[in-house]
């Protein structure tokens, strides 16, 4: 059986729906972020020495990190279904935005959630002083990055409907939580049409939907 140790609020939430996609069966643990620190909990240490999610275990198996969980079960699970054919385009493709999403795409969205955090909730005294120093970093480098990468993307999807082909794949699997953040801080809005109406596909499917109920609640801040 395959257990997924799903964190809230997280990446594992597209494992969650990569598995529905598959029609595997498979069980849940929770685990709760710490609720002043946003950390995951020290429990998660007991699965993966780094404690941290996404992580699966399949039998003596425990695997860390989105993209090498997402490859492992649409290789081992997927019967040639979620990858395309090895060999083509759309494969070279696939594997660019596997890597993308977490390699490219992720870096500046974290930057961006560190310095809004440090501009926010500073202690008082020195708020002003980080507060000027989060701004000038974000305008001068996360921001214009974040454009940049929305930009690329959205000048892809107006060649094919998917990430990788005109069909849907792993990688859009992938680079769901990338879209996700981008969305809740990172600018995507109706500036990119492409794009949102992408994010309005992946979360329609119905098993996007169904590993949302089962996953719990998820936001990203």
């Amino acid at each position: 059986m395959i257990i997924v140790h799903h964190l809230n609020n997280s990446r594992s939430q597209r494992v969650l729906w990569m598995l529905e996609e598959l029609q595997l069966p498979y069980e849940i643990r929770h685990y709760q972020r710490d609720p002043k620190t946003m950390l995951a909990p020290a429990e998660l240490r007991q699965v993966h020495p780094l404690g941290k999610s996404p992580v699966i275990t399949d039998g003596d198996l425990v695997l860390a990190e989105s993209g090498a969980i997402l490859e492992y079960l649409v290789d081992r699970y997927g019967e040639g279904r979620f990858k395309p054919k090895a060999g083509t385009p759309e494969a070279l493709r696939y594997l660019y935005w596997m890597h993308f999403a977490e390699g490219t795409a992720m870096p500046p969205l974290l930057m961006k959630l560190v310095f809004d955090t440090v501009e926010k909730k500073s202690p008082l005294l020195v708020r002003p002083i980080a507060a000027g120093i989060a701004q000038k970093v974000k305008g001068m480098i996360v921001t214009p990055n974040i454009r940049r990468h929305l930009d690329f993307m959205e000048s892809e999807l107006a060649e094919r409907p998917w990430f990788a082909g005109d069909e849907f794949t792993a990688a859009d699997v992938q680079m769901s939580f990338p879209l996700e953040a981008s969305a809740s801080r990172g600018g995507l809005d109706q500036r990119y049409p492409l794009l949102t109406h992408l994010l309005q596909r992946m979360q329609a499917r119905p098993a996007y939907q169904r590993a949302l109920a089962k996953g719990g609640p998820y936001e990203l801040g």
